[in-house]
């Protein structure tokens, strides 16, 4: 029998209408009842995200899957947050069901700024020390009675492996379309990385529109639903994802990312790139473009190690 987590089935999920975010307010919440909803724009695939009056967002799970977070981030969130270096949400209140909703819902506070990109950051080398420092500060929480890899966090914290039929469906996908030998060499490399099972949190879902910056620079990060503790190599995937070569080296140096842990960290990169790509084929769409970009920079990065792995020393 295979101890490979099994992903099960793409959740199904349900919309979400602000009338029924005003009337789960207004029945749960009376001290907030005359606040206005508005739908956040570009918010979440896993949640459904309202601004509740100026300063506050309600946050509902899209699919009972992704509620599975929900009692989890209540928990930990005011825990974690006071012992890490950039603001985080932290819950105000916990709703239930009702209104024709069917799962708990949160109620957090409107943590300001804009979602990370290459344009808007302000020095690309101190974001990356930046966001290294805040992994290192949340890797030193002691991790014991933490949340481990489950649905909850689709198996963040835990092996490659869950991942490896979606690869494989990617790959014969797009085959003819990219170097997918480089492709497969690259995810054994990162399947055969062992981890040394140390386990530390991790946030599981460090991506650009989860990652705010004021005047250029980092200052908060959100959307902790994915987090838990295991291996936190799956945190390493924003090097690839968003970072500049050079603040990618400034980023592993921070963290001192081993070669195994590093390895694993770029085949998170290329997994969910790969999905994204064989979802976009033939799309000349922002995701698509985007999504190719940083397939070529998880194919330069790599061939570049092998290169200087074997060339010969001089001297």
């Amino acid at each position: 029998m295979s101890n490979t987590p099994d992903l099960g089935p793409v959740p199904q999920r349900i919309s979400v209408e602000a009338e029924q975010v005003r009337r789960l307010v207004a029945e749960q919440f009376p001290r907030w009842a005359g606040l206005p909803v508005q739908p956040v724009a570009d918010g979440g695939w896993d949640n459904w995200t309202f601004h509740l009056g100026a300063e506050m967002l309600a946050r509902l799970p899209s699919a009972p899957e992704y509620a599975l977070a929900v009692d989890k981030e209540h928990r930990w969130l005011p825990l974690l947050a006071p012992r890490l270096p950039l603001p985080v949400p932290v819950p105000l209140a916990k709703g239930q069901p009702g209104a024709c909703y069917p799962y708990s819902w949160s109620v957090y506070p409107w943590l300001a700024g804009e979602p990370a990109s290459a344009d808007r950051i302000a020095d690309p080398v101190r974001f990356a020390v930046d966001l290294a420092g805040f992994l290192r500060a949340l890797r030193s929480i002691d991790p014991a009675d933490g949340p481990g890899p489950g649905k909850h966090n689709w198996f963040r914290g835990g092996t490659l492996r869950a991942y490896d039929g979606e690869v494989q469906n990617a790959l014969a996908k797009l085959d003819g379309y990219i170097d997918a030998d480089l492709a497969r060499e690259i995810w054994k490399s990162a399947l055969d990385a062992r981890w040394d099972g140390v386990e530390s949190w991790f946030h599981g879902d460090v991506a650009a529109g989860n990652l705010l910056l004021s005047d250029g620079q980092l200052a908060a990060v959100i959307d902790f639903g994915t987090c838990g503790t295991g291996d936190p190599a799956c945190d390493l995937a924003i090097a690839w994802t968003l970072l500049t070569a050079e603040g990618r080296q400034a980023f592993r140096g921070r963290l001192s990312a081993g070669k195994a842990e590093w390895a694993r960290g770029r085949g998170w990169a290329l997994w969910k790139t790969l999905a994204t790509c064989a979802c976009t084929l033939g799309d000349d769409a922002g995701n698509a473009i985007s999504a190719r970009r940083v397939l070529g920079e998880i194919f330069s990065e790599y061939a570049t190690g092998r290169r200087a792995a074997v060339q010969p020393a001089t001297g």
